[in-house]
């Protein structure tokens, strides 16, 4: 197991903006690669397959992180704080809706006593 944070960060663009979305999201990732801590950062779009039907974001950003401090830094830098306020929040922005989550794999209560 491994202290490792996987962060699917999804966003929904307001009718007709996806490509610029995608865009403006495409422009984080050269400095988010090279923070410390970030193992993945990668922006994709959906795409249809017969064997993947389910229900999606349109555009969702794959992370991986080396632990929760480094994930936490990356969410408080100042270009991620302003693409939030500008594209998400504000009502000018592209984002009509979006989920961020982050998950382990570790399980839960791992390395905790036997009882």
């Amino acid at each position: 197991m491994s202290s490792k944070v996987y962060c699917l960060a999804q966003f929904r663009p307001k009718p007709g903006k996806d490509a610029e979305l995608f865009r403006v999201l495409q422009m984080l990732e050269p400095n988010t690669t090279r923070e410390d801590g970030c193992i993945q950062y990668t922006v994709t779009r959906h795409i249809p397959s017969p064997f993947a039907e389910g229900d999606s974001y349109p555009i969702v950003f794959n992370e991986i992180w080396r632990d929760m401090p480094a994930f936490e830094a990356h969410c408080q830098r100042q270009e991620i704080a302003q693409f939030f306020e500008q594209q998400c929040v504000a009502e000018s922005g592209l984002v009509d809706s979006w989920n961020v989550c982050v998950y382990s794999d570790e399980p839960e209560a791992y390395d905790a006593p036997l009882v």
